[in-house]
């Protein structure tokens, strides 16, 4: 009795006009996207589905109207894989006439969120069940647990070497000292903690491989999805950006997503400030509207209209990212974001193109160039108004023998190669200035 009247308390609904809960609906997929930050449940129907949802610590149960148990909802149960940080199971049952219940059996307290997706792109109506940790994942702390993890698996005696290079070494040390949650103490803030390094400081690249999770982004003739592509070469350009220095400064990259889940744009802006990044490059391989369509591009923020049709159309094909990927409206922010984006300076965007010229002329080494100048559009993922930030469209994936290059462990490695040998040129022209980072 106690238990169900925990459940009743924290109950949520989900209302609906009469009109537009779904009478017999079809389940037309299930999906489960896990990952450190949110884990995503999604069940896609032909209409608007109705749902009741009981939250406890350990449990949520949803209760979705309208209907009948079948093999497509039996799928999530073996969805459900060992490592998803937060979900420990699914079990799905007819738990009334018209009324399916899946019970969401938890590993740690979540914070679920629960709303609509209209129907876009191939997508039609979705039911969303998003599960959030209660403190939200920091950036600078992944960062930092990520090289973590790289020292505990160097060999001995390369872990217990000094590192005097690398100023995130102090904190790192503490950390280990100090078991625990992940912090950054206050007393770290305070203090510069590169007052011990040799350099001046770390330079940290902040790499945004597109799309992800609900978001595939453009799909080739043979299938090849964009957000798996740009994710293979997103790692290979953090393996090259890890293992070099600038001027004796040691560089970090910081990926907005690093596995295949969906982050909105302004999250991925956001992110990059959170880590202080010097620079923001993101990733891409679109499509166009003809197949014959190839060659790669770079692209920078414009102020002031596009610089060519295709370069407007791009970005607006971009923009719709938030749209197809699924944003919670409820919990989005617009006036804040809206504040943030408008905040672009025009010295942004002159260093932008700077290093979007480094880059193209990079890139035009191992491949075909689709346009010989860096081209400036609206993009909202290059709003961010301290960073320089550029996108990078690596070939066209709707051209079919550019989804082939695409999908080639030789191509994606000389891409990685030629972006960060741009990242070099830019750097030697334009030395970042000295500061101190919190860390």
């Amino acid at each position: 009795m106690m238990q169900r009247r925990r459940l009743l308390q924290g109950s949520v609904v989900l209302a609906l006009g009469a009109h537009q809960i779904a009478r017999g609906a079809g389940v037309l997929a299930v999906r489960l996207w896990p990952a450190p930050e949110y884990t995503r449940l999604t069940i896609e129907s032909d209409t608007l589905l109705a749902s009741t949802t009981a939250i406890a610590p350990e449990r949520l149960s949803l209760d979705i109207q309208g209907l009948t148990l079948d093999a497509t909802l039996r799928e999530l149960v073996a969805k459900v894989k060992a490592d998803d940080p937060y979900i420990a199971g699914i079990r799905v049952l007819q738990h009334a006439a018209g009324v399916v219940r899946l019970q969401v059996d938890l590993k740690q307290p979540a914070l679920p969120q629960v709303f609509q997706l209209q129907p876009v792109a191939a997508y039609r109506h979705r039911l969303v069940v998003d599960f959030y940790p209660p403190k939200p994942v920091d950036p600078l702390e992944a960062l930092i647990a990520e090289r973590l993890k790289e020292k505990a698996s160097q060999p001995l005696a390369a872990a217990a070497a000094p590192e005097p290079a690398d100023p995130l070494g102090e904190l790192i040390a503490q950390r280990v000292q100090r078991p625990g949650r992940l912090a950054i103490p206050a007393s770290e803030v305070a203090r510069p903690a590169l007052a011990l390094a040799k350099t001046d400081r770390l330079i940290i690249v902040a790499l945004d491989p597109g799309h992800g999770g609900e978001d595939p982004g453009a799909i080739g003739p043979n299938g090849t999805r964009e957000k798996d592509v740009v994710l293979e070469i997103g790692h290979r350009l953090r393996e090259r950006l890890n293992a070099m220095t600038i001027n004796g400064n040691p560089m970090r990259a910081f990926m907005t997503r690093d596995a295949d889940f969906f982050v909105p744009l302004h999250v991925r802006v956001d992110k990059a400030r959170r880590v202080q990044a010097d620079l923001f490059v993101s990733i891409h391989a679109d499509a166009f509207m003809t197949p014959t369509a190839r060659g790669a591009s770079v692209f920078a923020l414009s102020q002031s209209g596009a610089s060519s049709t295709a370069a407007r159309w791009m970005a607006d094909r971009e923009n719709k990212a938030d749209l197809i990927g699924g944003v919670n409206i409820k919990t989005h922010d617009v006036h804040v974001t809206r504040a943030l984006l408008d905040m672009s300076t025009t010295a942004q965007i002159k260093d932008s193109m700077k290093l979007g010229h480094e880059l193209l002329g990079e890139i035009g080494s191992v491949g075909r160039l689709h346009k010989g100048q860096v081209e400036q559009a609206g993009f909202a993922v290059l709003k961010a108004p301290d960073i320089p930030s550029v996108l990078v469209e690596t070939a066209f994936i709707s051209n079919p023998e550019e989804e082939q290059k695409l999908r080639s462990t030789a191509y994606q490695e000389q891409l990685a190669t030629a972006v960060v040998r741009g990242i070099e040129r830019y750097f030697s022209r334009n030395p970042p200035l000295a500061r101190s980072r919190p860390m």
